[in-house]
């Protein structure tokens, strides 16, 4: 599996917080509830998530459990 930087978006206005691989791929969202959408790709690969009402929940809970696995490793610096 080819490893891909993260790459973390919040949008303060639309209160969207979207994490994901550094550059995008076609894809769509899947809901998966509670305002959590994972980006998939035309195969069928998460290749991100997104999280409606970002700041609302940081003010009620402290954790958010995603339908997701992550690996995370040190990347070169350029």
């Amino acid at each position: 599996m080819e490893e891909k930087a993260l790459r973390i978006w919040f949008d303060p206005e639309g209160d969207l917080l979207e994490i994901g691989q550094t550059k995008p791929v076609k894809g769509f969202f899947r809901d998966v509830g509670d305002d959590i959408f994972v980006r998939v790709d035309h195969e069928e690969n998460i290749t991100g998530f997104l999280i409606l009402n970002a700041t609302k929940r940081m003010t009620k809970i402290r954790e958010v459990k995603l339908p997701v696995k992550a690996t995370f490793s040190k990347t070169e610096e350029s």
